[in-house]
This record gives structure tokens, sequence and C-alpha cells, in this order.
């Protein structure tokens, strides 16, 4: 018996794991996939929302704005990359004005700070690549881009450090209500917990619907994203963003934290809550919308595209707090946008209320820091060298394109809730998100994670379960 389980581990679920390793808890995260980061949380505009666009007095108000202000405090003590670029939602004709007024003083209602309406020459001036016919623009410089996945493996580790269990490849099917908490019926057993926290994306409200009869309903709303080279990386200094719509704040474009280019997302509700295909069509519409936002960008220069599905809820706002006919059961869901930017406000939210549920007390060794992966292209040359003299592993460049070495890829498969497939060192260490796609590179990190995982070759996979790289080969020959 758990004192609490959460239900997924993405940026929501491990947010909360990590709040609540502060306390006096026996905590257990349960995820489908084989690793953290493996739904919503890796496929976004990693972007961290200033916070004016959600309806005031709205949860997703109240936690982007708070999230926003705890980002950097939470880089510095977890050691993953963030940076306040700032952003500007374009207005590119007179009559829009209004729009981006009103949404200028629902960013004053909603605590955003610093924000200022530009003139299309201020705007020309700061971002010489946007559409020429700009009149005006709100600029929100508390806005920032983020590595999503540094955020969410960050407060993983950080959380594991501190004591929660992590179990991947568990998937829930069956809740039932005990005399004290709840039973977790999964593909590997029975878990119980006192209280569970529904942490599960867009399939939180299957999880919901088996505790409680008040329904819920949760869309996935697909997002096809393009990203381009880093050679396109500076095409703009700042998120680009038109003045949003009813399904979302559209198409962007922004420099990724890694010095990419990143366009996207459109947003088509469908069926399937594993349908982060790529189509087409969506790929066309995002081209066509961002060239109406930015001039010249070099679509050409795409490395690769995806899709991202978010979890949007009928109500249209995040829901978090007790299911009142389901005591102990904590709702995380309808995180969708802006969700990675109020992450780490919503682990604050979920963690208040199990302590007031739960009177738990604060540990005396709770351990608030986290060193990620050395990357020996931040030091010195001089610290390099003393680096390699030291382990040689680090002067092995294995990842061309991104310039990744054998020491940074064995250090995310040596480390807590370590990579084992060629997808979880990619999220840690970058190695095959360069120009050739891990063309190149994927042999070798392969050799690495078989030899430091003590498995065969065969065996090794792109993201767990079946998804084998060497098909159709004799295993006994490896």
């Amino acid at each position: 018996m758990y004192d609490i389980i959460i239900i997924g581990a993405g940026v929501s679920g491990t947010a909360a794991a990590r709040e609540l390793s502060r306390y006096e808890a026996d905590i257990c995260v349960l995820e489908k996939e084989e690793d953290v980061c493996c739904g919503s949380s890796k496929a976004n505009s990693a972007i961290v929302h200033a916070g004016y666009d959600a309806v005031p007095g709205s949860l997703k108000a109240r936690l982007n704005v708070r999230g926003n202000e705890l980002m950097g405090d939470l880089a510095r003590e977890l050691d993953f990359p963030f940076e306040r670029r700032g952003s500007l939602v374009l207005c590119l004709n007179e009559e829009e004005m209004p729009e981006l007024q009103a949404l200028y003083d629902r960013g004053v209602e909603n605590g955003v700070k610093d924000m200022r309406i530009l003139t299309g020459e201020e705007v020309l001036a700061m971002e010489p690549n946007v559409a020429d016919n700009v009149c005006a623009a709100l600029y929100a410089p508390t806005a920032g881009i983020v590595c999503p996945f540094g955020l969410n493996i960050a407060m993983a580790e950080n959380a594991c450090a501190n004591g929660v269990a992590f179990q991947f490849n568990t998937q829930v099917d069956k809740i039932t209500k005990l005399e004290e908490g709840y039973a977790l019926h999964t593909n590997n057993g029975t878990f119980r917990a006192r209280f569970v926290v529904n942490a599960a994306g867009v399939y939180a409200d299957a999880l919901h619907n088996m505790v409680s009869d008040d329904r819920i309903h949760i869309t996935a709303r697909r997002g096809d994203y393009c990203l381009l080279d880093k050679e396109a990386g500076g095409h703009v200094g700042r998120t680009i963003f038109a003045l949003p719509g009813k399904r979302g704040k559209g198409v962007l474009v922004t420099p990724t934290i890694h010095g990419n280019l990143l366009v996207g997302p459109t947003a088509v509700d469908v069926e399937d809550k594993e349908a982060v295909n790529t189509t087409a069509e969506g790929l066309a519409e995002l081209t066509a919308k961002a060239q109406m936002s930015v001039k010249n960008i070099p679509m050409k220069q795409v490395i690769t595209s995806f899709a991202g599905l978010r979890a949007h809820e009928d109500g249209g706002d995040f829901m978090i707090g007790e299911v009142p006919d389901a005591p102990g059961f904590i709702d995380c869901a309808g995180i969708e946008s802006p969700g990675i930017a109020s992450s780490p406000a919503i682990g604050e939210m979920i963690a208040q209320i199990l302590c007031e549920k739960m009177g738990l007390k604060k540990k005396k060794d709770f351990i608030a820091t986290r060193q990620g992966i050395t990357d020996p292209s931040r030091l010195s040359m001089d610290e390099r060298n003393a680096l390699i003299m030291e382990n040689p592993a680090y002067g092995n460049i294995v990842c061309r394109c991104e310039m990744v070495t054998e020491g940074e890829i064995v250090d995310a498969i040596r480390r807590p809730l370590g990579a084992r497939s060629l997808d979880g060192v990619k999220r840690r260490t970058r190695a095959g998100m360069g120009r050739c796609q891990s063309g190149f590179c994927s042999p070798a990190v392969m050799d690495i994670i078989a030899r430091e995982c003590g498995m065969d070759l065969y065996d090794v996979t792109k993201s767990g379960g079946g998804s084998r790289i060497l098909t159709g080969v004799n295993k006994d020959a490896l």
C-alpha cells in the first residue's frame, strides 16, 4: 500500500512527484511507456508562455503566471536549459487592434509583468524577418523557451533521488475503490494506494470515469510541427505568434533552446489518442500560416516533422482537484497549452492539496538540486582536456551533428531512471536530433546501449516495446 500513486510520467506527473518528494510519504509513479516524457510532454512547442492568453480567473491563467515565475529558479536548481527570450503577438491590420488591446488587458488582469504594445516600426527593428505589414505587436519579455525533455527528465530524476519509485511499462486498465484508497489493476499486477493522482494526459478522462459517475471527456488535439536546421535558428530571436483563435494560439515561429527553428502547430481534433502521424495537409497548412507572420522562412531546411497531442477537456480549463464522489482521487486532467509553462505550479498545487488531505510532514534531508549530464561543449578547452584525460569516452564523438560524446551517452544510461532505448538517449543527450536524424550515429548508440545495459544488440529498441531496430536477423549470430 503506497501513500500516493501518480499515474503518468509527463511534466505534470513528474512535477507533482518532485514537489511531493519534499514530504515524508511512500510515493510511486506508474507510466505505461518505457520512459518518462513519452506523451504530450515530448512533442510540443517548448514555450514557457507569459500568461496573457488564458481567461482571467481560470486555473490556466493562475498556474501559467505562477509556473512562469517559478521556471527560472527551477532551471537553476535542476540544471536544465531555459531562456527568457520574450514573445511577440503580431497584429497585421489596424482592424485587429482592439483584439490586441484586449489581449494586453487580459494579461494585465492575469498579473503578467512588463508587457508593452509596440508599433510596427518597433517590431521590425526588433525582429526584421516578421511580416512587413505588421502594424503592432504585444511584447511579453517574461515568455521563454525551454527543453521539454530536459525539464521533464530533471524533475523525474530529482523525485527519484528523493525516494519516489518509478514503474515503467505499466498500464492502468482498471481502478477499484477500496475501504481505504484504491487498487490499480495493471498489466504488471495490482498496486494499492491511499491517494491517487491522475496525470494521464489524453487518457485522464478514461481513468477519471473509472471512479466517478460525473463523467468528463478529453479530446486529443493533434498539432503538426516542422523543425528546421540550426542554420535557420537565428531567423527570429523571439517566439512569434499570430493573434490567437478559437483553437488556441495558432501557428508560431520560434527559436528552440538548442538553436533550431520550430514552426507549428496545427490544431486537428482526432479520435485516436495514439494518432501522432503528420499529414501532408497539416504541414502545408502550418507552412502557409507561418509565412503570413514571418517572411522568408527557409522551409527547405526542415530536418524533421512531428506531431503531438494536446489533452483538451470539454470545459476548456485545467481540472485539478479531488473528485467529489471519489475521495482520495486527485484529477490533474485537461493539461493542454500552457501545460509546460504551468507544470511547476501544477506540481505545487497538487502537493498542497495532498498535504492538507494527508497532513504530510516535510523531510529534513530533501535534495533540492540535481546535476545534469556533463556537456563538454560548455566547458573551457582546459576543462574539456582535463575531462578527457580523466575519461577518454568524452573525447569520442558519436553524434557528429550535435557533437555528442560517448561519455554523455554512457552517463544518460547510467544515471537514475537512465535511458534504455535510442529515443531515451536522444531525449537526454540530443544524439540523433541533428541534421542527419540519427542516420550516422544510431549503430554506435545501439552498441553503447547494448554494452551498458547488458542486452543483446537485437533487443535494443527505438522506443521500447516491440520497436526493435534489427529485424529479420539470426539473434544467435549476434
